[in-house]
């Protein structure tokens, strides 16, 4: 692999391509429950302050009302990307009336599923279309499943480097980086999973073949690194053989496309629109692109209006989205600097090393290494698959480190000092002591008196206090202000210029592409 990666680095070297390659682009969204200082689900609406979820640049909600999801910008270094994150967390938790953050991937203590407030974006026809939406994730897998919080970190390169890419395009390389992300994806569980436990309420009543410990209210696996990216987790049983082209963007579009149209007879059973009230947005077995649950996506940032598969076929792929990070329990802003470091070191190697097309047989041994780190990623002596093969875990990051050390080195050389090879050394501690792993350090927390309810206290109220003594590091509360002001009537505005009637717009949305070319 060193040698693959070599022969990379040396052709972009003789276009002088090294600095871009080093100066890559990054942005995350940090998915947060509000909880009370009880340690109870927040049922208060999104705070006003914090402006317009529809239209707010940085700050917006998940699937329900309570459930923040905050976006940085995109930024040029992992230091600028913190301060961003540091900074919207700084603001929200002035404005959150005594309110925390829950820090905790898995979500807390849920009575009443019922009761889950589906978040609100207005009257607008886009909306109503998101909220929709959201009834049928409700409808189809079930509130508390839609609760699980996690990291996305999107990821590019420069644009002006594909002129000097030695092969291939923009697409295609990013094709490829998902390609090689789905044969090494097992290393982020292992290395950032933080959900080996669960509160007893989040299974009510589902079915599941797993041989849980106990310890009081709480369940756990005790070799387990993320429970939320096990079939327990933020999956869907209805999505289980679905399978998406992942060797061209033109395949890519078109098999996804595909499931968007392919109807199902048990989201059928549902109902679209009932008595007049939209259940979901169709009964097919994707409503929109976004319920695709899959640990990577490849994305173009979207026209007012536009499909996310319509962007792609416009423009190509312009950064992906990977969605395999927990929350991290311990870092107040749910992601660590060294974490962000290890992933512009991973995702260019998934970028670098030859990307063979994928065939079933290799989907297939992917998705068992990833479940199998998933649920087992500590356990001693475990076994993986490659190419039909098997290989000790520990022996495959060996493999590995030698590349994520070269690349680091090439970072901390375009960008000054050593701070990528020193958070790859914080990852490299992890796989020769597997009890520095988050999984572990979670596990090591709890005990008959200490379930994730009161670790997530805890946690929580040490966030929240941090937090608000933490000074402003690249913006200050007239930015935040502003940017609420600015929301508030741009949602007003575009509710006010609405005049088509729900139901057309639907029609219109979901209208056939034009033809284009990706």
């Amino acid at each position: 692999m060193l040698n693959q990666l070599q022969r990379r680095l040396d052709a972009l070297a003789a276009q002088n391509a090294l600095p871009l390659l080093f100066h890559p682009l990054r942005g995350v969204e940090r998915e947060a429950l509000r909880i009370t200082a009880d340690g109870q689900m927040a049922m208060t609406p999104h705070p006003r302050a914090l402006g317009s979820t529809l239209t707010h640049e940085f700050i917006t909600t998940d699937f329900a009302e309570n459930l923040l999801e905050f976006i940085t910008p995109v930024t040029a270094s992992a230091e600028e990307l913190m301060a961003s994150l540091s900074d919207i967390h700084v603001f929200s938790l002035k404005h959150l009336d005594g309110e925390s953050l829950w820090p905790l991937s898995m979500p807390c203590y849920v009575a009443d599923p019922d009761k889950v407030p589906l978040a609100y974006y207005g009257t607008s026809n886009i909306g109503r279309m998101k909220r929709v939406y959201r009834e049928g994730l409700k409808n189809r897998y079930g509130a508390i499943m839609q609760l699980i919080a996690g990291v996305h970190y999107n990821f590019s390169l420069p644009e002006a480097i594909w002129a000097h890419w030695p092969e291939g395009d923009a697409s295609s390389a990013y094709m490829g980086l998902l390609r090689n992300y789905r044969r090494l994806v097992w290393v982020l569980p292992y290395l950032f999973g933080a959900s080996p436990a669960l509160c007893g309420s989040f299974l009510c009543g589902k079915e599941h073949h797993l041989p849980f410990e106990r310890l009081g209210k709480t369940l756990y696996l005790p070799h387990a690194t993320s429970l939320r990216l096990s079939d327990l987790g933020y999956t869907s049983s209805a999505q289980a053989g679905l399978r998406i082209d992942h060797n061209s963007i033109g395949h890519y579009i078109r098999d996804l496309r595909e499931v968007i149209a392919t109807p199902s007879s048990d989201f059928a059973k549902i109902g679209v629109k009932v008595d007049g009230q939209y259940r979901q947005l169709n009964a097919n077995l994707l409503q929109i692109e976004n319920e695709l649950y899959a640990p990577i996506r490849p994305k173009r940032v979207t026209l007012s209006g536009e499909k996310p598969t319509d962007a792609l076929e416009r423009g190509g792929v312009q950064y992906v989205e990977v969605r395999a990070l927990d929350v991290d329990p311990f870092s107040p802003l749910g992601l660590s600097v060294d974490t962000a470091r290890f992933m512009d070191v991973f995702l260019l190697s998934c970028l670098l090393l030859d990307a063979p097309v994928l065939d079933d047989v290799q989907w297939s041994e992917n998705l068992k290494n990833f479940q199998a780190t998933v649920l087992e990623g500590r356990k001693p002596g475990l076994m993986l698959s490659r190419q039909g093969q098997a290989v000790a875990m520990v022996d495959w990051f060996a493999e590995l480190m030698p590349v994520w050390q070269r690349i680091a080195e090439g970072l901390d050389a375009q960008q000054g000092g050593d701070s990528y090879q020193q958070s790859l050394a914080v990852q490299a501690a992890k796989v020769a002591d597997p009890s520095l792993t988050p999984s572990a350090r979670v596990l090591a927390a709890l005990s008959e008196d200490q379930g994730t309810g009161k670790l997530g206290q805890q946690l929580a109220a040490r966030h929240r206090q941090a937090l608000l003594e933490t000074p402003y590091r690249r913006w200050d509360s007239h930015f935040f202000e502003a940017e609420a002001a600015r929301s508030l009537a741009a949602q007003a505005a575009g509710e006010a210029a609405d005049e088509q009637s729900f139901d057309d717009f639907l029609v219109d949305y979901f209208a056939p592409a034009k033809a284009g070319a990706a």
